[in-house]
């Protein structure tokens, strides 16, 4: 049972990476399109920049509601890793510790 709570483990903690990269990848390429360093006229960057925008807004849009802009700068994606990070480090671990503990294996993460 500890191996496939440390494979569900694994798995989830993968997930929450992936989300933080994606969320990285949407603000760098935001910034670049801002700049005028990308241009969405592309088709291939509007439909990356896109494809990023839906895929980030569903994650972002509590904290958006609470955080403004702070002088025209949108802080929610750093929050967002922050949390994401405290949750990967710190919540999960202690979780999965928890549940190694109920089901009487002597595994650690």
């Amino acid at each position: 049972m500890a191996a496939i709570l440390a494979f569900i483990f694994e798995i989830v903690s993968g997930l929450l990476e992936v989300l933080v990269w994606i969320v990285i990848v949407n603000a760098v390429l935001s910034w670049l399109i801002a700049f005028g360093v990308i241009n969405l006229r592309n088709r291939t960057v509007f439909s990356i920049a896109r494809g990023l925008d839906r895929a980030t807004t569903p994650l972002l849009w509590p904290l958006r509601r609470f955080i403004p802009p702070l002088g025209g700068l949108d802080i929610t994606p750093v929050i967002f890793i922050l949390v994401v990070e405290a949750v990967r480090h710190t919540l999960l671990p202690a979780l999965f510790n928890w549940l190694i503990g109920l089901v009487g294996g002597g595994y650690a993460a």
